[in-house]
């Protein structure tokens, strides 16, 4: 893909976040898009392309009475969406579709009309982790991690210091769920979840969504918004199974997704103004940080505790407070999108001044895939 050829012209999250147990979820697709398309001016018939994740293609369309010409249903957990916003700019860039809408949406927390998630049993993690026990991100994500925390020298007070960073950010945003302060003793002594996860160290479990509008970079600036230019894309798979990873001291996945997208947009990682890395749970900034190249993993804890990545820091990192604060409905990605495309907007509730680059990076299910999106607001 080429660089700034594709930009978002409308993002909007759903009217409520938190706790909506009057919407089910296929309706909190529908405000998502509805509050996306009017942030950009548009018609429902206006949309030509459509991608989701989930829910299916089909199902959404008919509901927002839309019939596209491209649409995609790829669905390989929370950072689906970045693989959905790579493969609608490669779609734009290829004269398959004009305006394509992105949406996502869950009853994460409510349970209203909420598509059930199983591990069916003839699936590779079926057979041959979940009967022993392996099942569900809390008792995949701690094995990476410990072996993570081994090798590198990581402290829990390292690793707890990602949620306490992350909620002083929370406490500047308006829609953040959790925005009271917390500290190293606080979270340390919070619930224990699965070794070494403590309750304050994994995401927030809600309802809510959120939308995307994506077009030519040539046509958008016929529309309201300031135009959000996509600069490098990437995305990658490794494995569904935590005991097949090729290390637990990295992410495959992530050590290719990242350097693909850097590599399109021709940056380097001093360019970078604005990160987020989707945390579902509070090592995965941490595994960001190291393979996507900007420091060695030994130095993404202590650089964290140094207050590198807060307010005022010198690498702004998920600035909405993230999945441990901000909220988490069950697929993270589209949120950090958001928050991508507001501070390159310069709307965001706690903006950095002067950000003119954004990297987004997102995980999908345990290590299992990975995307990212490099966002700039300068053509």
């Amino acid at each position: 893909m080429r660089r700034n050829q594709v930009a978002v012209v409308g993002a909007a999250e759903t009217t409520e976040l938190g706790v909506i147990p009057n919407m089910s979820q296929i309706q909190l697709h529908a405000d998502a898009a509805l509050n996306a398309i009017a942030d950009a001016g548009l018609k429902l018939s206006d949309i030509d392309g459509f991608a989701t994740a989930v829910e299916t293609p089909q199902q959404m369309c008919h509901y927002l009475g839309i019939t596209p010409t491209w649409v995609d249903g790829t669905s390989v957990g929370g950072c689906s969406f970045m693989l959905h916003v790579r493969h609608a700019a490669a779609a734009i860039e290829a004269g398959l579709c004009k305006t394509v809408l992105i949406t996502h949406a869950e009853s994460g927390k409510s349970m209203i009309g909420k598509l059930p998630r199983s591990i069916p049993a003839d699936s590779l993690q079926g057979q041959f982790e979940a009967p022993f026990g392996v099942y569900g991100p809390p008792s995949m994500f701690p094995i990476p991690v410990l072996r993570y925390m081994k090798t590198y020298g990581i402290t829990h007070e390292q690793l707890a210091m990602v949620a306490v960073v992350q909620r002083e950010w929370a406490a500047k945003n308006p829609r953040a769920m959790m925005k009271d302060p917390i500290t190293v003793d606080d979270v340390l002594n919070s619930r224990m979840i699965a070794y070494p996860f403590r309750l304050l160290q994994c995401c927030l479990v809600t309802d809510g969504g959120g939308a995307l509008i994506l077009t030519s970079a040539d046509r958008a600036k016929d529309f309201p918004r300031k135009p959000v230019y996509i600069l490098g894309t990437g995305e990658s798979v490794e494995t569904p199974m935590v005991s097949q990873m090729e290390t637990f001291t990295s992410s495959r996945a992530f050590k290719v997704a990242g350097p693909l997208a850097f590599k399109e947009a021709g940056i380097t990682h001093a360019d970078v103004d604005h990160l987020m890395i989707y945390d579902a749970f509070a090592h995965l900034p941490l595994f960001g940080l190291g393979d996507l190249g900007f420091m060695p993993h030994e130095e993404t804890g202590p650089f964290i505790a140094a207050g590198h990545t807060r307010p005022g820091g010198k690498l702004p990192l998920n600035t909405n407070g993230g999945g441990l604060s901000y909220m988490h409905s069950g697929m993270y990605g589209m949120y950090a999108l958001q928050e991508s495309v507001r501070q390159m907007r310069g709307i965001a509730p706690a903006q950095v001044p002067g950000a003119k680059i954004s990297v987004c990076h997102g995980v999908g299910g345990m290590f299992a895939a990975s995307g990212t999106i490099i966002f700039t607001n300068e053509r």
